[in-house]
């Protein structure tokens, strides 16, 4: 079994939780995007995008740098592959179960006959 940081990935997981937080990562898969930005969808104050960025910042889902008076965000993508590969063992796990159901299936059916 894939063992990870059980903080980072409950923090990714509770981040990805929101539609809003995952709306504004895919914003930010197109580049770079300030937190004004991220909020105007959603029609949103500066403070409201700013704690779904902080969300996402504790996570470790995005990165920000002041510039100015801009709060310039940016995707980091590992803490997605690390949410990935906890998936991708259950991914595996479901498979093989699913295919001794199937196989198993296979074999009463040809019985049956």
């Amino acid at each position: 079994m894939v063992v990870l940081d059980d903080e980072r990935l409950d923090a990714v997981f509770h981040a990805l939780a929101d539609s809003t937080r995952r709306t504004m990562l895919q914003l930010l898969a197109q580049g770079e995007c300030s937190v004004g930005e991220l909020g105007a969808p959603f029609r949103m104050s500066f403070a409201g995008a700013s704690k779904h960025v902080k969300a996402l910042e504790r996570a470790g889902l995005v990165s920000r740098t002041v510039q100015g008076r801009a709060h310039v965000c940016r995707l980091e993508p590992a803490a997605l592959a690390s949410a990935n590969a906890w998936l991708r063992y259950y991914e595996g796990f479901w498979s093989n179960h699913l295919d001794a159901l199937e196989k198993e299936l296979r074999c009463e059916a040809s019985r049956g006959k």
